[in-house]
């Protein structure tokens, strides 16, 4: 295995053109990193960072955003506009016919809606840096600031999530893998040894059961998520011209249907939907008007993140998530149509309509094991802090499925950057 590993690793090293990727994605990866740490002003960062420790909400709204929230940088916001803004013109690209139009249209239209994404993120940054102040303010954290220094704050903030916009798209167009998985990617494993640190408190002998059966469950997981991520469900297909050949030859052709189509793009969209009813529960309860303080508590108490309400409604999201996804990247009427003017079909299945049913029918049945999975990896800290009674467990199994994604899929572009470099020297 490890010589497999070396290999790989010095084939890399030898294509000069992958060299390059992976030496700009590592420099973006660390301009990145040390941007995240240029604070903003105006907070008090020690009062700011006891309240984070203390509230599992805030833990994991600041893993997401790779600790920059909790040391209140310029880049506080992450990620997070940009991706509510993916998330919103993919759901109106459902109702607006031209967005829908737009969506089909190949590379063209793939430009166009990132280009109407990254207008949206703007407004959407302004609005999400004003509560976080608001928020911020009202728990004694922060200075009322005059309405030129709010502006100022709001601008900065939002310039922060424009500049980690650009950096992942730099790295999705010269580097190795997407971006914006990347830069979480890269939050999430900056803040493991955080992590890890508040995990030591379960190294006490009388604790050492517990540990190793944690250590055991963290490596099955592992398997798990691997397992989950490269498990393909394979539809054989014939083609009427190729026919004689294929039995010749003893090949068949596939439509690979994989049980995690949409990745870790669930999760991320999920855990950006999931906190809302929280920090609108927080923004409320500072607002002074007892109403909206008694609404406030109820709807707190209600998504608390260690409730029943709370994991069932991030379950739901995640499950419902996976499907929109997969529905958004695998298209069966598009497949079926391009089968049947290839002469293609599947046998026992009459091409046209017909081949579209079954290949719904079969996408349905394969995306709910991979949601189901996804659902349960998101809800997992949620089990484990019921059972140890600690916050510290904050990343869980969905820091672990996105580092894990994220490496999988890195290594398959990196491969899949060798076998073309093959070709090219074999057509050179």
């Amino acid at each position: 295995m490890f010589f497999s590993i070396a290999q790989f690793l010095l084939k890399l090293l030898r294509a000069p053109d992958i060299r390059k990727k992976i030496t700009v994605t590592a420099l973006f990866l660390i301009i990145y990193r040390l941007v995240a740490h240029i604070p903003a002003a105006g907070i008090d960062r020690q009062s700011l960072q006891a309240l984070f420790a203390g509230s599992p909400l805030f833990s994991l709204v600041d893993i997401f955003s790779g600790g920059t929230l909790a040391n209140f940088s310029i880049m506080a916001l992450g990620l997070g506009p940009y991706i509510n803004a993916s998330i919103i013109l993919q759901l109106l690209a459902l109702v607006v016919p031209s967005l829908d139009e737009l969506s089909k249209e190949g590379e063209f239209g793939q430009e166009k809606i990132n280009q109407y994404t990254r207008f949206l993120t703007v407004p959407l940054a302004a609005m999400q840096a004003f509560g976080i102040y608001a928020l911020l303010r009202g728990q004694g954290l922060v200075e009322s600031l005059t309405p030129f220094g709010l502006v100022g704050l709001i601008c900065v903030m939002t310039a922060g999530t424009m500049l980690a916009v650009w950096i992942g798209e730099l790295i999705t167009e010269y580097g190795v893998g997407q971006g914006v998985s990347l830069l979480i990617f890269a939050g999430i494993v900056a803040r493991a040894p955080v992590i890890l640190g508040k995990g030591t408190t379960f190294l006490e002998p009388a604790r050492l059961p517990m540990t190793l059966a944690f250590v055991v469950l963290g490596i099955l997981i592992i398997g798990l998520i691997v397992l989950i991520h490269e498990a393909t469900r394979r539809i054989p297909v014939s083609y009427a011209r190729r026919a004689k050949i294929q039995q010749t030859m003893g090949k068949a052709s596939y439509i690979p249907l994989r049980l995690n189509q949409a990745g870790v793009i669930p999760i991320i969209f999920a855990v950006s939907l999931v906190l809302l009813p929280s920090l609108v529960s927080n923004f409320l309860s500072v607002s002074g008007n007892p109403t909206l303080v008694d609404l406030a508590g109820k709807l707190g108490q209600f998504f608390k993140p260690d409730s029943v309400t709370y994991n069932l409604f991030y379950f739901g999201l995640v499950v419902a998530f996976t499907y929109f996804y997969t529905a958004v990247v695998f298209n069966p009427e598009k497949i079926a149509e391009n089968l049947q003017k290839s002469a293609g079909f599947i046998p026992g299945v009459r091409p046209g309509q017909q081949t579209e049913k079954y290949l719904s029918y079969i996408l349905n049945r394969v995306t709910l094991i991979g949601a189901v999975f996804l659902g349960l990896i998101a809800v997992l800290p949620s089990v484990f802090q019921v059972i140890t009674g600690s916050p510290n467990l904050v990343i869980g199994g969905t820091g672990i499925l996105i580092i894990v994604s994220v490496v999988l899929e890195v290594v398959r572009n990196l491969e899949g950057e060798i076998v073309m470099k093959r070709y090219d020297n074999f057509l050179g």
